[in-house]
């Protein structure tokens, strides 16, 4: 009777040991790192930037003056372009409106974009 006992307790302070490890997040898998998408950076452009900008990697742009994305690395460093996407990225002409990604979004725009150069 005494083994049973003590044999109950151990799995008691065992299932409690382990509980509190998981609790203080012991045992349990680091969060991954984001990793940037340039298929979440294509959906991304395709509703933000395709009225305006070609967006693939053949194709005029919608607006003549809009340039494709195609040919902005050539103009611009992509990181500054993820920088500027995050702070808000302005155009010196009225017609292009402001806007502002999440750094995630900024990163899989940029995905993309390296995708397309030298296309």
């Amino acid at each position: 009777m005494r083994a049973r006992l003590l044999g109950s307790g151990l799995a008691a302070l065992l299932v409690l040991g382990v509980g509190a490890g998981a609790a203080l997040g012991q045992g349990s898998a680091p969060p991954e790192a984001y990793v940037p998408s340039a298929e979440r950076g294509h959906a991304l452009v395709q509703r933000d930037c395709a009225g305006c900008h070609a967006v693939e990697t053949t194709g005029a742009s919608p607006f003549t003056p809009a340039p494709p994305f195609r040919t902005l690395a050539d103009r611009y460093p992509l990181e500054d372009l993820e920088e500027a996407l995050t702070e808000g990225i302005m155009s010196g002409h009225p017609a292009m409106p402001q806007f502002e990604f999440s750094a995630e979004d900024a990163a899989d725009i940029v995905a993309w974009m390296k995708g397309l150069e030298g296309a």
